[in-house]
């Protein structure tokens, strides 16, 4: 299972889950301690801001980011959780799990993933940037997208509460 979070409640979700696999979703401004529990060749820090559209001075997601996340997941041997956290775990984060889920269960349908995030998450709005990229990466035809339009965005929110993404 997908456990999102924000990078305030990083440890105590990790630690609550008992995940062995991060992914943190920050740019070069945060510092992040990683987790005792997790093995350094367990995280994945992908240094993007949270853009869908270039901005002078910001690092927009590109395909090889999340390329890296894809192959991350895939590598994931879920024998304990996986901790997915941007700043606030609304935007980065979901989108990631989003697009986690979709690549380790290619036969469910993108609209109930995503209905199944927004139950998860009422404030979930997913970086469209990532689920475009990593819709297009996993040959989802458009699907991704459409799935993420339908939920809508999330309530509004400053910090998301953690929560977790089943996979079946």
């Amino acid at each position: 299972m997908i456990h999102v979070c924000s990078l305030a409640r990083l440890h105590e979700t990790v630690a609550d889950s008992g995940a062995r696999h991060v992914i943190s979703l920050l740019d070069d401004s945060f510092y992040i301690e990683r987790p005792h529990s997790v093995a350094a060749e367990n995280h994945l820090r992908l240094r993007v801001h949270d853009i869908s559209v270039p901005l002078d001075g910001y690092v927009l997601p590109e395909e090889e980011h999340v390329a890296d996340l894809l192959e991350f997941v895939r590598g994931w041997d879920r024998r304990a959780p996986l901790v997915v956290h941007c700043f606030a775990g609304i935007s980065r984060s979901t989108a990631s799990a989003f697009a986690g889920a979709c690549a380790l269960t290619p036969h469910r349908d993108e609209a109930i993933i995503a209905q199944a995030l927004r139950r998860a998450s009422p404030t979930a709005t997913p970086n469209i940037r990532i689920v475009s990229l990593a819709d297009r990466l996993l040959g989802r035809d458009g699907r991704m997208i459409a799935a993420i339009e339908t939920i809508g965005r999330g309530a509004m929110a400053a910090e998301a509460v953690p929560f977790r993404l089943e996979l079946e």
